[in-house]
């Protein structure tokens, strides 16, 4: 009979336990040295074993920083009403934000061209981090005309859902107006926050939602880490 590569059997190993949940989406391997001296072999079967896995996107490498669970892509659909708890339950996944900064300051020249109003007008700054089951999927700042909405903060610091905190205002229901996506590099400071290598791939989206007379609410940026979320369009 012919004998099996070691290396196949480590291969499975790690996978059951993958399987099993001892290793979760985006955890990090235990380093090749490690691997090596739990099974008694040496680091070039357990780099056969790492290769088959990540040849079945199991894992994934990140140069410097070891090898990673791979993490399932979310689709996240772009439509006239984009909701990202909405979003996130439709993959079958626990929604959750963290909210890093509730602000009110005067408006700079982009973000009054976008909502309308005059340069230096007092708007609410509202930045944070948005997961999937635990796992960061986009960071993001929406800026909100705060005369309009002046108790927002106040809402959102009950509950981090824009969506609810803009109904307590007084706003039922908004729809995007505009939309743009544009692929950048992941920064320092984004890629600590996303849990991702540097200079790894995300998607900017530049939008401006409005009510239903065409009033703009809200203008937001958005970066994805670009392997985690799948963006769709939806015709409505």
């Amino acid at each position: 009979m012919t004998r099996r590569a070691i290396w196949t059997s480590i291969a499975e190993i790690l996978r059951a336990e993958i399987a099993s949940g001892h290793y979760r989406a985006g955890d990090k391997l235990p380093t090749e040295a490690e691997l090596s001296q739990r099974f008694g072999v040496n680091r070039h079967t357990v780099r056969r074993a790492l290769a088959d896995l990540a040849a079945a996107g199991t894992v994934a490498a990140r140069r410097g920083a070891g090898v990673f669970v791979a993490i399932a892509s979310t689709d996240y659909a772009l439509g006239r009403r984009v909701r990202f708890h909405q979003n996130v339950l439709a993959s079958g996944r626990t929604p959750s934000r963290e909210m890093s900064r509730l602000e009110t300051r005067g408006c700079n020249t982009r973000e009054a061209e976008a909502l309308g109003l005059v340069i230096g007008a007092q708007v609410h700054v509202v930045e944070g981090v948005s997961f999937a089951d635990g796992v960061p999927l986009a960071m993001f700042r929406s800026v909100f005309p705060a005369a309009r909405f002046p108790d927002l903060l106040a809402a959102l610091a009950r509950q981090p859902s824009v969506t609810a905190a803009l109904a307590d205002a007084g706003l039922s229901d908004y729809t995007r107006a505009s939309t743009r996506l544009t692929a950048k590099l992941a920064s320092p400071l984004q890629a600590l926050t996303l849990r991702i290598p540097e200079a790894a791939a995300l998607l900017r989206s530049v939008a401006v939602n409005a009510d239903a007379s065409g009033l703009p609410v809200e203008y937001g940026i958005t970066w994805f880490a670009g392997d985690r979320v799948t963006l769709t369009l939806q015709a409505e």
